[in-house]
């Protein structure tokens, strides 16, 4: 096989590294959806907004310099390191709700381990340039494969694939411990009561699972080129 489409259509071992990381981020996806679905209904016994508390978690970290920020689109919130500000979706800055004060706090966890110089997030912005580029590479590779001999493509997948693992891999304790700053700061401040703990629980940890997922379905492939290559070598 001379390209990456002889290799998908000819190869049934890399359908079966790729289904595992596809069932469970479909899996992941489907959780999160349904929990974030619920708990967007559900009012916080405080009363406060998604902004509202991310303030508040902010502001008794003292780090009252950093904004809270509406962007556009759906689940969109994020914590960005470059401008040291936060950005919720319209719904969750809006919502005095479980799953809008959940992902808020999450977001101002990212603010807290920013404060805190958290090693992890550190190598992890270090690595969104590369990790990037790896990530649009990665979309090329099926055309490129057309016209690459495919032993070269596969050294230039481990590569790339490579990264992408990496970056996953330093991703997810970040993101836990982000969702643990979240909660350790929303009891003590009173945004949500030891009763609504579980709820917020579920929300963060419907969150990280999509982080899991990712993780695996680049391992997975990682190790789908990593195995192609040594077929070769013994050939």
């Amino acid at each position: 096989m001379n390209g990456m489409f002889g290799m998908y259509i000819g190869d049934p071992s890399y359908f079966l590294y790729l289904m595992p990381g596809l069932l469970l981020g479909l899996y992941a996806q489907i959780r999160l959806t349904s929990t974030y679905s619920r708990y967007i209904r559900v009012p916080t016994q405080s009363g406060l907004t998604g902004a509202q508390a991310a303030r508040e978690v902010l502001d008794r970290s003292g780090l009252s310099d950093v904004p809270v920020n509406i962007v556009p689109g759906h689940l969109t919130d994020h914590y960005d390191p470059t401008k040291r500000a936060l950005f919720l979706s319209e719904e969750n800055y809006h919502n005095p709700t479980i799953a809008a004060v959940g992902v808020a706090a999450h977001e101002a966890g990212h603010a807290l381990q920013h404060k805190a110089a958290y090693g992890p997030l550190h190598i992890r912005m270090a690595m969104v340039p590369i990790t990037n580029f790896a990530t649009q590479a990665s979309f090329f590779m099926f055309f490129g494969g057309l016209l690459l001999r495919i032993l070269a493509l596969a050294k230039l997948a481990v590569i790339i694939y490579g990264i992408i693992a990496a970056f996953q891999l330093v991703t997810l304790p970040v993101e836990y411990d982000a969702s643990r700053r979240a909660k350790e700061q929303l009891i003590s401040a009173g945004i949500v009561s030891r009763q609504e703990e579980p709820a917020v629980r579920s929300v963060l940890s419907a969150a990280a699972l999509t982080y899991v997922a990712a993780l695996v379905s680049a391992m997975l492939t990682l190790l789908y080129w990593i195995s192609f290559l040594r077929g070769n070598d013994r050939r």
